[in-house]
């Protein structure tokens, strides 16, 4: 019975992924997705509960993927904070690039921000989940709890981080998006030079690329 569930999964996940890339478009509705896919709107709702259902969990799949990756890694667990991050950013544009067209489509052009931001609400609590993870690892490194950090704040802050580079990588014509990693490293360093209370010269550095890089990109 699982294995059958995550077959179906799996079946509406990869047709849906084709129905988006070869119209461009999502699907109308869940009537027509299920009749060109074959199986009965029951089963459908078995597992989702719309078609945007369906987007947010295929993030969330990216999001595993990349997570899975990145603890097959044999010093992972020994990283420090930081190097958790990048090694999480680099992966997961590695596993977006497979799906660049898809990531596109669903999330670039004129879309509504708000509807955007409702498809990666799973991708959004999964991120912050881990990014807890690595706030807590930093303040237990930390001798003073007056010198530690809420954890609240600081995964909002990188889910923040988190959606501008993948905006900053939706629209990045550079090749082999080189000036997204160059967002990476400048962003992650000065999310932990602020969290060591080291942040004047990173800010400095991180806004003149900024800066740069939007003016050549508009």
């Amino acid at each position: 019975m699982g294995k059958k569930s995550d077959n179906l999964r799996q079946k509406v996940f990869e047709s849906y992924s084709t129905s988006v890339l070869e119209h461009e478009k999502e699907p109308k509705s869940v009537y027509l997705f299920c009749k060109e896919l074959k199986i009965e709107e029951a089963d459908f709702y078995k597992h989702f509960s719309s078609l945007e259902h369906v987007k947010a969990q295929i993030f969330c799949e990216f999001f595993d993927n990349t997570y899975a990756l990145i603890n097959k890694e044999k010093n992972f667990v020994s990283q420090s904070p930081q190097e958790k991050l990048l090694a999480f950013y680099y992966t997961f544009f590695e596993v977006l690039l497979l799906n660049r067209s898809f990531v596109i489509v669903t999330l670039g052009g004129g879309k509504d921000k708000m509807q955007k931001l409702g498809s990666l609400n799973g991708l959004r609590t999964a991120f912050k989940k881990f990014a807890s993870g690595l706030i807590q690892d930093g303040n237990a490194l930390k001798q003073s709890r007056f010198t530690q950090h809420p954890e609240g704040i600081f995964s909002e802050g990188a889910w923040v981080q988190l959606l501008f580079i993948l905006q900053f990588w939706i629209e990045d014509q550079s090749p082999g998006f080189e000036k997204t990693d160059m967002a990476i490293e400048k962003s992650v360093r000065t999310v932990f030079d602020l969290f060591d209370n080291t942040p004047i010269d990173s800010i400095l550095d991180f806004g003149k690329f900024l800066w740069k890089e939007k003016i050549k990109m508009t």
